[in-house]
């Protein structure tokens, strides 16, 4: 189908920007990524508490926003871990914090969304060991949370998409822990774009997530002489799919991430896990974090919140 309205109307407003994000300074990108997806997101909803807390990590102090449902039962909740998405680069646990307070609220669990690092100040592995000492941390200390070690479930969007695929491996390897579900809304899993997917033609077109915005990402994030071939960059190249947690898989018709995302949950049914994938039409690359404007924004979060409930249910 054709780009939706809706999507037309806010790629319109993206691409009448004075300067695009990839011309900018990384702090000035940062700060004019967080106020316009700020006036264009959901509201705050009410929660029974919000908490910022530090933990140790391998590059020092990990930054988690841990939000607990309004109206929790009593006894042990679910844990949900969140990685907001930006190219390793952009993007914050505030952005997203409207989406996690919904998620807490429908799916009746706690929300942890860690601060991982960022370049161009903290090139990779950086945002990737963040994020694995995070989840190693929530893991191990659930209890202390009110919530249950035996149903944890881990997502995010886009680079945060990246860092659930790479977490929900790595928990699988490590044998220490499990995730019950997984959430991969619009992932990255083949970074470098090596497996050639036919979505990847789009980064030529006028879709937001273009050539030269990755070109800046990949400036930003990478360091000089970086393996291609690294798995947390490429999860999509793992030679083993077998083990890891059931997944909800969303990808947008005019992102050119739209086939890693496919790519990927046809690599882990192969493997034999549960897959649920939905291509929203219409939609483009980051249509989730504007719920004032983009009606799939919320379907899709109705979805993963379902989702969720079942996967914690069962």
């Amino acid at each position: 189908m054709p780009l939706h309205p809706q999507a037309q109307k806010l790629l319109d407003t993206l691409t009448s920007a004075p300067m695009p994000l990839n011309r900018m300074e990384p702090a000035e990108a940062r700060a004019a990524y967080r106020e316009f997806i700020a006036a264009r997101n959901y509201d705050l909803d009410a929660v029974a508490r919000v908490e910022d807390r530090d933990i140790d990590g391998p590059h020092g102090p990990i930054s988690l926003r841990i939000i607990r449902p309004a109206d929790a039962p009593d006894g042990p909740l679910p844990v949900f871990i969140y990685y907001f998405g930006g190219g390793f680069v952009m993007g914050s646990v505030e952005s997203r914090e409207p989406q996690c307070r919904r998620i807490a609220n429908g799916a009746g669990c706690i929300v942890v969304e860690p601060r991982y690092r960022q370049g161009p100040e903290h090139k990779f592995p950086a945002a990737h060991d963040d994020a694995w000492a995070a989840a190693q941390w929530v893991a191990a200390n659930a209890a202390e949370l009110g919530g249950d070690a035996a149903r944890l479930a881990v997502g995010g969007d886009s680079a945060g998409g990246t860092l659930a695929a790479v977490v929900s491996q790595q928990a699988r390897d490590a044998g220490d822990f499990g995730f019950v579900f997984q959430v991969l809304v619009y992932p990255s899993t083949d970074f470098f774009f090596t497996l050639g997917l036919p979505s990847y033609a789009l980064l030529d077109e006028p879709y937001f997530l273009t050539r030269q915005q990755i070109a800046w990402y990949h400036e930003q994030f990478l360091p000089a002489g970086v393996d291609h071939g690294d798995l947390r960059l490429a999860p999509a190249l793992a030679e083993d799919f077998g083990g890891l947690p059931p997944a909800l898989i969303i990808t947008a018709e005019f992102d050119p991430l739209r086939d890693d995302g496919k790519h990927y949950g046809e690599l882990l049914r192969a493997a034999g896990v549960p897959v649920e994938h939905t291509c929203y039409d219409g939609m483009i690359h980051g249509y989730f974090h504007y719920g004032k404007l983009i009606d799939a924004a919320t379907a899709s979060l109705e979805q993963i919140i379902d989702a969720l409930k079942r996967a914690f249910a069962g």
